[in-house]
């Protein structure tokens, strides 16, 4: 009787900081320059299972900032969490991994990037708020755009 019992679960079982990397590699003389830096930040999504019903979703930020042509330092920082996902229809899965999980995990990434600077000796790097729906509607379209060339 509790098998028939088929309501959908969503459950963080875990958020975790899996991957951290700091490097400065012209201090200490690149601190002394007295130009404003120009700062490029990238991010990343993965998501993927773990075993039934359990999902990995991380969420990559790449922060490089350069003087010149030198870095002055890059930031990778690679927030996860572990999520039980179960009785979702196959249709909403991709949609709950690639927009509810990020939203849940990427303040926890911003809050670590601003640290690392502030503990770094550098002015904190505020991410901005990111529209994971957005993004992945856009991949969506993409996807669809090349499915469809491929076809004909």
């Amino acid at each position: 009787m509790a098998d028939q019992d088929q309501s959908p679960i969503f459950q963080i079982q875990r958020m975790y900081l899996k991957d951290l990397s700091l490097e400065q590699p012209n201090s200490p003389a690149i601190l002394l320059e007295q130009q404003q830096p120009q700062v490029d930040i990238n991010l990343a999504m993965a998501a993927g299972g773990v075993s039934e019903g359990i999902f990995e979703v991380s969420v990559t930020a790449t922060v490089t900032t350069k003087v010149g042509d030198r870095t002055l330092f890059l930031i990778e920082a690679k927030q996860a969490g572990i999520f039980e996902i179960r009785n979702v229809p196959q249709e909403q899965l991709q949609g709950i991994l690639s927009i509810v999980c990020p939203q849940m995990i990427y303040p926890y990434l911003r809050a670590i990037v601003s640290d690392v600077c502030t503990r770094a000796g550098f002015p904190p790097i505020m991410l901005t708020e990111v529209n994971f729906q957005a993004m992945f509607e856009a991949q969506q379209a993409q996807q669809a755009g090349n499915g469809s060339v491929a076809v004909n």
